[in-house]
């Protein structure tokens, strides 16, 4: 179980993992800043983010810079980390620095969060980006390496050594590649994201409230606990512990419970209503897992759904298709028939979009 699939040596190279560290407030207000900084988040990804992280991965031989992806088969060594949360996961660097996390096995979750994180970047947002490759090589990898982490964690077994790299690797096949946005997140000693209620305090403009709101409705992104949403800086400098961020946005993340509500199924997507009270254009999540989880029910004004609107409008029928293709939605292992019918995923996006293009006048 923890020991790697195959013989063989890591290719030379620097393999030291590199990420973005998060700005943690500090101090006895940090709690009361960390919400002044959520309070002036914008949504909108502006038109100068931060590059993407795997655009400053540079070729060890040559000096260019290059994309691992873009190998016949991306290689990685394996990044020993605490494990979360329930789908199958590790973190792998690539030579270069560049350090992601690897999603992997037959987790409807996989499908839904690569087709979430090009559709929430479609519309306008900031996401991370994610891929799903053939193969992805792991060296140091055991071959359950989810497992094998837990087991460590949860019972001290003393699985991993820390230095595998001799060992050999494990190839992992359909996988799902996770970058981060390479922003800092915004967190204390005890708060990470953001949860939905508390942009009652927001002061963005209400129609860019209300159009974020109505993606993650149109997604029906129940799991919204906080740490499913990130608070980032876009400052290019880290500001101090007792600092203020200049430049706040608030984004989703972690979009695997979508698509549903359970999760990859194209008839209870179409068939969720997306307005509780269409007259008074009001959103709810309450008749979804978790009632709601941090969102609560919302008056949508009419600008907010116009801009909603607009966006998603804009979206071709070759974009929406592409959209369920390469996240592998044909291919979702325990989908039915229809659902592995990319027209029917089609059909069924353009009838919850309806539901918000044909609304209206909102009242608020």
């Amino acid at each position: 179980m923890a020991a790697a699939e195959y013989r063989g040596a890591l290719p030379e190279g620097d393999y030291h993992p590199s990420r973005v560290e998060s700005w943690t407030l500090t101090g006895p207000d940090a709690a009361a800043r960390r919400l002044d900084t959520l309070a002036l988040a914008t949504f909108d990804l502006p038109p100068d983010p931060l590059p993407p992280a795997h655009e400053r991965v540079h070729d060890g031989a040559s000096g260019a810079t290059s994309d691992p992806l873009t190998r016949a088969v991306p290689t990685c060594r394996f990044v020993e980390t605490e494990p979360s949360g329930t789908t199958p996961k590790f973190d792998c660097v690539f030579e270069g620095g560049e350090t992601v996390k690897v999603k992997y096995g037959r987790n409807s979750e996989i499908h839904a969060e690569v087709a979430a994180t090009r559709l929430v970047r479609l519309l306008g947002y900031a996401s991370d980006s994610m891929a799903i490759v053939p193969r992805v090589r792991c060296y140091g990898c055991p071959r359950y390496p989810f497992l094998a982490t837990h087991l460590q964690a949860t019972f001290g077994m003393p699985l991993l050594s820390r230095d595998r790299t001799a060992g050999g690797y494990t190839d992992f096949e359909w996988v799902a590649i996770e970058r981060k946005f390479p922003a800092r997140p915004v967190e204390t000693a005890t708060d990470k994201g953001w949860g939905w209620w508390e942009l009652k305090g927001s002061q963005a403009p209400r129609a860019d409230l209300d159009a974020f709101r109505l993606t993650a409705i149109f997604l029906a992104h129940w799991d919204n606990k906080n740490e499913n949403q990130r608070l980032v800086c876009l400052d290019e400098a880290a500001p101090p512990p007792d600092g203020r961020c200049a430049r706040p946005l608030a984004m989703m993340q972690d979009l695997g419970a979508t698509f549903g509500p359970l999760k990859v199924n194209v008839a209870r997507w179409r068939e969720l209503p997306v307005w509780l009270d269409r007259d008074k254009c009001i959103v709810s999540m309450r008749s979804l897992p978790f009632r709601g989880a941090t969102f609560p029910d919302a008056a949508i004004s009419e600008a907010g759904r116009l801009r909603f609107a607009s966006r998603v409008a804009a979206i071709t029928d070759a974009e929406i298709e592409r959209l369920f293709a390469d996240a592998r939605f044909p291919q979702f292992q325990v989908g039915t028939d229809q659902a592995r019918d990319l027209k029917a995923w089609q059909a069924a996006f353009r009838h919850r979009a309806d539901q918000i293009v044909n609304a209206g006048p909102c009242p608020a």
